[in-house]
């Protein structure tokens, strides 16, 4: 983090987002006032907060894809919500504290992820331990009610010469393994049988979790392949190696220190109470989620949480209310105001083009796998900026997303037709009149009632 930058930050956004450098230089400064934070001295460092941004634009243009980006950027803990999922407390629905427990979960995801990579080395080594054994000495199911219950493993003395031909025996093996020449030979692997989850009503807590500890795990004999077997044991031996006390205590210190959550459709819970009975989903929810935002401890099955110092960013279209809808108090949490613009015909063809994740580049992979050697040429992409820039225009702008449903009809003829054991090597070159042809004079000039998604 100490050599990134803001300008190295918004670098690396350029990179998979066109255009919306407003909301590029806000977040890159957030960021890399989370590295400075940490530099303070202990006496004014839980002073300082993290600068909330509020992102006003129309849907399509980038908004949930700047925050994704971001958190992927540091590797933090992300969620992404929608305000219009949450009532207030009291009633019917998921309550606002739900965010904090979501972000507690991707937190752990990401935590027991690095944990695992640290004793990789060792859970390896071990994985080859049993694959050599179940080689050599298949285990077998024990026929004792008493052993199943207790989980013994049936026990056997051999003889010492036994056993030294048993030990060069899995000698040969191991070193057969190493070589790769095992993979496709049949092992049986006692795997746990996976319990469907079961909610307690009223609480975000699962019952096999708290009978976990109580009931004995039902297991059951697979059988599979050696690289199958090396990727369930790999799992269990570094399940085995970590310690999840020390995982879920990291996971609450990296969600509590470098969370962020994404707040979508905020401007859908903002406005006035209509003085017609309880506003469950409005006024409500935003006086719920103001004192997450402002600050405060929630409590989840892992441990106290404080949201002090987590990002907020929230987003919103406004295109039928205003930012000052929304509660003054609310207002207040959210000091980085960002205005998005939207899309031109330029940024379209951007788009198609210069993102590391391209659509352009997307569909020339895929169909690439069916023997299609795809090609734009430049009046191409400049076709279908335009035409999605007008379809935007003349109907609901859905932004970028419109160009997926525009790509989708003018290679639909391609895509269907590709494919087959004994098709042969065909490049197809798509220009302007394949676009035109494709979509058809009228339909785009006028039609554009079938992009909308």
């Amino acid at each position: 983090m100490s050599d990134l930058t803001p300008r190295e930050i918004v670098r690396e956004l350029d990179k998979y987002i066109v255009g919306q450098s407003e909301a590029k230089r806000a977040v890159a400064i957030a960021l890399r006032n989370r590295y400075r934070r940490a530099m303070l001295p202990d006496d004014i460092r839980d002073e300082v907060v993290p600068k909330n941004i509020l992102m006003v634009g129309p849907t399509g243009v980038g908004k949930t894809e700047i925050a994704r980006r971001l958190a992927k950027l540091v590797d933090a803990p992300f969620v992404k919500v929608e305000a219009t999922k949450f009532t207030e407390v009291g009633y019917v629905g998921r309550d606002v504290e739900s965010i904090i427990r979501d972000l507690i979960e991707a937190s752990i995801h990401l935590t027991k992820e690095r944990h695992q990579e640290a004793v990789r080395g060792r859970a390896m080594q071990a994985v080859e331990d049993r694959l050599v054994d179940m080689i050599v000495q298949p285990v077998k199911k024990p026929t004792n009610p008493i052993d199943i219950l207790l989980g013994n493993k049936p026990k056997s003395d051999l003889p010492a010469e036994e056993q030294g031909r048993i030990g060069e025996q899995k000698a040969r093996v191991r070193e057969a393994l190493r070589r790769g020449e095992l993979e496709n030979e049949k092992v049986q692997v006692e795997v746990e049988v996976v319990q469907p989850r079961s909610d307690i009503p009223g609480t975000d807590m699962n019952m096999n979790d708290v009978l976990g500890s109580i009931l004995p795990k039902k297991t059951r004999m697979r059988t599979v392949t050696v690289a199958e077997a090396r990727r369930i044991l790999e799992s269990e031996e570094e399940q085995n190696l970590i310690d999840m006390d020390d995982v879920y205590a990291e996971a609450i210190r990296r969600a509590e220190q470098d969370g962020i959550v994404f707040i979508d459709e905020i401007d859908k819970v903002a406005g006035k109470s209509s003085g017609q009975g309880p506003d469950v989903s409005r006024e409500g929810v935003q006086r719920d989620i103001l004192p997450i935002v402002e600050g405060s401890t929630v409590h989840t099955k892992y441990g106290p949480v404080k949201t002090d110092h987590i990002l907020f960013i929230a987003a919103g279209a406004f295109h039928v209310s205003k930012v000052g809808d929304l509660i003054p108090e609310l207002q207040g949490r959210f000091p980085v105001l960002v205005h998005l613009k939207p899309l031109t015909a330029e940024d379209y063809r951007q788009i198609l083009t210069q993102p590391q994740n391209a659509l352009v580049r997307q569909y020339k992979a895929l169909l690439s796998t069916d023997g299609v050697d795809l090609q734009f040429d430049d009046s191409a992409i400049d076709a279908l900026a335009k035409y999605a820039y007008q379809a935007n225009e003349r109907s609901e702008n859905i932004g970028a997303r419109r160009l997926h449903t525009i790509l989708e009809k003018v290679l639909s003829d391609v895509a269907f037709n590709a494919g087959g054991g004994d098709a042969p090597q065909v490049t197809v070159t798509v220009d302007a009149k394949y676009v035109n042809d494709q979509l058809g004079a009228e339909l785009a000039e006028r039609d554009y009632s079938r992009y909308v998604l």
